[in-house]
Protein backbone atom coordinates (compact mmCIF):
# COMPACT_ATOMS: atom_id res chain seq x y z
CA UNK A 1 0.00 0.00 0.00
CA UNK A 2 1.46 3.63 -0.61
CA UNK A 3 1.34 5.03 2.43
CA UNK A 4 1.43 9.08 2.56
CA UNK A 5 2.46 9.86 6.43
CA UNK A 6 3.10 13.14 8.16
CA UNK A 7 6.14 14.68 8.39
CA UNK A 8 8.93 13.16 10.43
CA UNK A 9 11.35 15.68 11.69
CA UNK A 10 14.40 12.62 11.74
CA UNK A 11 13.95 12.55 7.70
CA UNK A 12 16.84 15.17 7.19
CA UNK A 13 19.22 13.15 9.70
CA UNK A 14 18.41 9.99 7.32
CA UNK A 15 18.93 11.82 4.19
CA UNK A 16 22.35 13.25 5.78
CA UNK A 17 23.02 9.55 7.30
CA UNK A 18 23.05 8.13 4.08
CA UNK A 19 24.47 11.03 1.85
CA UNK A 20 27.42 10.31 3.22
CA UNK A 21 27.46 6.62 2.87
CA UNK A 22 26.91 7.40 -1.04
CA UNK A 23 30.20 10.34 -0.75
CA UNK A 24 31.84 7.28 0.31
CA UNK A 25 31.13 4.54 -1.89
CA UNK A 26 30.76 7.02 -5.01
CA UNK A 27 34.07 9.08 -4.38
CA UNK A 28 34.74 12.14 -5.90
CA UNK A 29 32.07 10.89 -9.02
CA UNK A 30 29.51 12.68 -6.69
CA UNK A 31 29.99 16.42 -7.09
CA UNK A 32 26.71 17.48 -5.40
CA UNK A 33 24.58 14.97 -3.50
CA UNK A 34 21.42 16.80 -2.68
CA UNK A 35 18.45 15.60 -0.68
CA UNK A 36 15.18 15.68 -2.93
CA UNK A 37 11.35 14.70 -3.11
CA UNK A 38 8.67 15.21 -0.59
CA UNK A 39 10.69 13.96 2.55
CA UNK A 40 13.12 17.08 1.71
CA UNK A 41 10.59 19.34 2.21
CA UNK A 42 10.09 20.65 5.89
CA UNK A 43 6.35 20.21 6.99
CA UNK A 44 5.00 18.55 3.91
CA UNK A 45 3.82 14.52 4.37
CA UNK A 46 5.45 12.06 1.97
CA UNK A 47 5.43 8.35 1.63
CA UNK A 48 8.66 7.58 4.30
CA UNK A 49 11.58 7.48 1.48
CA UNK A 50 14.27 9.18 1.66
CA UNK A 51 15.25 10.64 -2.23
CA UNK A 52 18.37 11.88 -2.98
CA UNK A 53 19.69 12.88 -6.38
CA UNK A 54 23.81 12.32 -6.82
CA UNK A 55 25.11 14.85 -9.71
CA UNK A 56 27.95 12.99 -11.53
CA UNK A 57 30.34 14.26 -14.30
CA UNK A 58 29.11 11.36 -17.22
CA UNK A 59 26.25 8.83 -17.85
CA UNK A 60 28.32 7.19 -20.24
CA UNK A 61 28.82 4.31 -18.20
CA UNK A 62 26.57 3.42 -15.37
CA UNK A 63 29.11 0.55 -14.35
CA UNK A 64 31.11 2.08 -11.90
CA UNK A 65 28.51 3.35 -9.84
CA UNK A 66 26.52 0.27 -10.07
CA UNK A 67 29.30 -1.27 -8.26
CA UNK A 68 29.47 1.08 -5.71
CA UNK A 69 26.29 2.03 -4.91
CA UNK A 70 25.52 -1.89 -4.12
CA UNK A 71 27.92 -2.04 -1.89
CA UNK A 72 25.75 0.00 0.34
CA UNK A 73 22.87 -1.50 -0.41
CA UNK A 74 21.35 -0.20 -3.58
CA UNK A 75 19.78 -2.17 -6.45
CA UNK A 76 19.58 -0.47 -10.10
CA UNK A 77 16.13 -0.41 -11.41
CA UNK A 78 16.15 -0.83 -15.40
CA UNK A 79 13.86 2.18 -16.70
CA UNK A 80 14.77 2.02 -20.20
CA UNK A 81 15.75 4.72 -22.04
CA UNK A 82 15.15 6.63 -19.46
CA UNK A 83 18.82 5.20 -17.83
CA UNK A 84 20.81 7.39 -19.69
CA UNK A 85 19.95 10.72 -18.25
CA UNK A 86 18.34 9.80 -14.92
CA UNK A 87 19.17 5.90 -13.58
CA UNK A 88 17.05 4.98 -10.60
CA UNK A 89 18.69 3.09 -7.19
CA UNK A 90 16.50 1.79 -4.65
CA UNK A 91 17.32 0.38 -1.04
CA UNK A 92 16.48 -2.48 -0.22
CA UNK A 93 16.06 -4.49 -2.95
CA UNK A 94 12.48 -5.13 -2.15
CA UNK A 95 9.44 -3.09 -1.82
CA UNK A 96 8.69 -1.36 0.07
CA UNK A 97 12.12 0.88 0.37
CA UNK A 98 13.15 2.73 2.40
CA UNK A 99 15.88 4.90 0.16
CA UNK A 100 16.11 5.78 -3.21
CA UNK A 101 19.15 7.15 -5.46
CA UNK A 102 18.77 9.17 -8.58
CA UNK A 103 22.03 10.06 -10.73
CA UNK A 104 22.22 12.45 -13.41
CA UNK A 105 24.88 14.31 -14.61
CA UNK A 106 26.09 17.92 -12.61
CA UNK A 107 24.17 20.85 -14.93
CA UNK A 108 21.34 18.64 -16.87
CA UNK A 109 18.24 19.46 -17.50
CA UNK A 110 17.19 16.57 -14.92
CA UNK A 111 19.51 17.72 -12.30
CA UNK A 112 18.20 21.91 -12.34
CA UNK A 113 14.39 20.58 -12.70
CA UNK A 114 14.26 18.10 -9.25
CA UNK A 115 16.10 20.94 -7.17
CA UNK A 116 14.11 23.70 -8.37
CA UNK A 117 10.80 22.01 -7.45
CA UNK A 118 12.07 21.34 -4.41
CA UNK A 119 13.44 24.68 -3.39
CA UNK A 120 9.70 26.02 -5.15
CA UNK A 121 7.92 23.92 -2.54
CA UNK A 122 9.91 25.34 0.67
CA UNK A 123 9.29 28.39 -0.12
CA UNK A 124 5.37 27.93 -1.17
CA UNK A 125 3.34 26.12 1.57
CA UNK A 126 0.26 26.60 -0.50
CA UNK A 127 1.95 24.74 -2.90
CA UNK A 128 2.80 21.89 -0.94
CA UNK A 129 -0.61 21.56 0.63
CA UNK A 130 -1.88 20.98 -2.95
CA UNK A 131 0.97 18.78 -3.92
CA UNK A 132 0.07 16.68 -0.16
CA UNK A 133 -3.53 16.28 -1.34
CA UNK A 134 -3.04 15.13 -4.90
CA UNK A 135 -0.81 12.65 -3.41
CA UNK A 136 -2.97 11.46 -1.09
CA UNK A 137 -5.79 11.25 -3.59
CA UNK A 138 -3.56 9.34 -5.91
CA UNK A 139 -2.17 6.80 -2.97
CA UNK A 140 -5.93 6.32 -1.86
CA UNK A 141 -6.67 5.43 -5.90
CA UNK A 142 -3.29 3.28 -6.91
CA UNK A 143 -3.05 0.38 -3.70
CA UNK A 144 0.73 0.21 -4.73
CA UNK A 145 0.78 -3.28 -4.34
CA UNK A 146 2.28 -3.98 -8.06
CA UNK A 147 4.68 -2.35 -9.21
CA UNK A 148 2.42 -0.96 -12.31
CA UNK A 149 0.45 0.36 -9.70
CA UNK A 150 3.64 2.47 -8.12
CA UNK A 151 4.24 4.00 -11.30
CA UNK A 152 1.01 5.01 -12.26
CA UNK A 153 0.71 6.74 -8.91
CA UNK A 154 3.89 8.43 -9.98
CA UNK A 155 3.24 9.36 -13.49
CA UNK A 156 0.12 11.04 -12.04
CA UNK A 157 1.47 13.40 -10.48
CA UNK A 158 3.67 14.33 -13.57
CA UNK A 159 1.18 17.02 -14.69
CA UNK A 160 0.94 18.91 -11.72
CA UNK A 161 4.89 18.80 -10.68
CA UNK A 162 5.39 20.02 -14.41
CA UNK A 163 3.72 23.06 -13.32
CA UNK A 164 5.65 23.64 -10.67
CA UNK A 165 8.66 23.34 -12.20
CA UNK A 166 7.69 25.89 -15.00
CA UNK A 167 6.74 28.26 -12.74
CA UNK A 168 9.69 27.72 -10.43
CA UNK A 169 12.19 28.03 -13.93
CA UNK A 170 10.18 31.37 -14.73
CA UNK A 171 10.66 32.91 -10.98
CA UNK A 172 14.40 32.09 -11.20
CA UNK A 173 14.89 29.27 -9.20
CA UNK A 174 18.51 28.02 -10.70
CA UNK A 175 20.90 25.70 -9.26
CA UNK A 176 23.17 26.67 -6.46
CA UNK A 177 27.05 26.85 -7.62
CA UNK A 178 29.26 23.26 -6.61
CA UNK A 179 30.75 23.38 -3.67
Amino acid sequence: MIAIVPYDASWPAKYMMEADAIRHAVGLCAIRVEHVGSTSVPGLGAKPVIDIQVSVPTLESISPYLQSLARIGYTHVPLGAFDAVYPFFQKPMTWPTTHHVHLCVVGSEQERRHIAFRNYLRDNPAVATEYLELKRELAAANHGTSLESRERYSLSKTQFVSSVVERALAEGYLLPTVP
